[in-house]
């Protein structure tokens, strides 16, 4: 095949088989650094959080006093969940194989007298593999009395905790977060408030924002590829092994070329946040935290 022969046969492949260069470094860069950092970040956060002797909820806002439910109605609704809910969230609601923890469910948190819980429950989330359920009134004042139940006991029992608050990763200095953002971190050279970070606090939360932070996901590397006769593509960088290069040009083609018949040069964004796992420290990561919340 000659170097300008590039395939086009097809518009955006679903699957492209085989591990890149790219991403086998990148990714055993990942599993090496990133889970340490996490891992480092987050026991710093719960340790700091924990010396402050504040309730998580009365730190987020004035929460209203936790509701107290029949027996009989709470029973009730044990029985309807542990027939229709408990095989995805378990039987404590507590979270399962494939459902999340109800117990510490923003929605359940917000939910007044099953506005919420029952619009769910009856609508179903058929994109996250939840079914919906036609449920009469009695059985969704059931299943919120036992749900709202279970998430009272978790939130105040000792210990044996299940996951990481979001006041857990509030532990920061925002200003200096701010600062870092804009100075030592170099965050403000690629990324800006008010661009594509704007709202970031609102579509992440909590760990989910702080693994962001690190090694953001579906972050799309650019290529440009130089032909023998001096022609350039350049695209969203699609597949890159020993033998061959693709990308995906502007108008959604896919093409495809030898690597020994070109030249190709690649701007992977998510370089720098790597690079950044070894100039990182625990207050570096909490105070950008810290800031990056308030992008909301």
């Amino acid at each position: 095949m000659r170097p300008e022969a590039f395939s086009s046969e097809m518009k955006r492949p679903a699957i492209f088989r085989g591990i890149t260069f790219l991403g086998s470094a990148l990714h055993w860069t990942v599993l090496l650094a990133a889970p340490l950092l996490l891992s480092l970040a987050v026991s710093g956060a719960q340790t700091s959080a924990a010396n402050t002797q504040t309730p998580s909820r009365i730190r987020q806002g004035a929460a209203p006093a936790p509701k107290s439910y029949p027996p009989a109605l709470v029973e009730d609704g044990g029985s309807v969940f542990q027939q229709n809910c408990s095989f995805c969230h378990g039987r404590d609601a507590g979270g399962g194989e494939s459902g999340p923890d109800l117990t510490r469910s923003e929605m359940v948190t917000e939910d007044v007298n099953g506005d919420k819980i029952g619009a769910m429950v009856r609508k179903g989330r058929p994109e996250k593999g939840m079914p919906r359920f036609n449920f009469s009134d009695r059985q969704i004042a059931s299943l919120t009395a036992f749900i709202h139940t279970q998430q009272n006991h978790a939130l105040t029992k000792k210990g044996d905790r299940k996951g990481v608050d979001v006041a857990d990763l509030q532990t920061g200095n925002l200003e200096a977060g701010k600062q870092y953002f804009n100075g030592p971190g170099g965050c403000v050279n690629c990324h800006s408030p008010t661009g594509d970070l704007a709202g970031i606090a609102s579509r992440y939360r909590g760990l989910k924002l702080e693994e962001q932070m690190l090694y953001p996901e579906n972050a799309k590397s650019k290529v440009t590829i130089t032909l023998a006769s001096g022609q350039t593509l350049s695209g969203n960088l699609a597949y890159l092994d020993e033998f061959t290069i693709g990308l995906i040009d502007a108008t959604g083609m896919y093409r495809s070329s030898r690597t020994s018949d070109v030249k190709y040069q690649i701007d992977a964004p998510v370089n720098a946040h790597v690079d950044l796992f070894s100039r990182y420290t625990d207050a570096d990561i909490h105070n950008l935290m810290a800031y990056l919340q308030t992008l909301r």
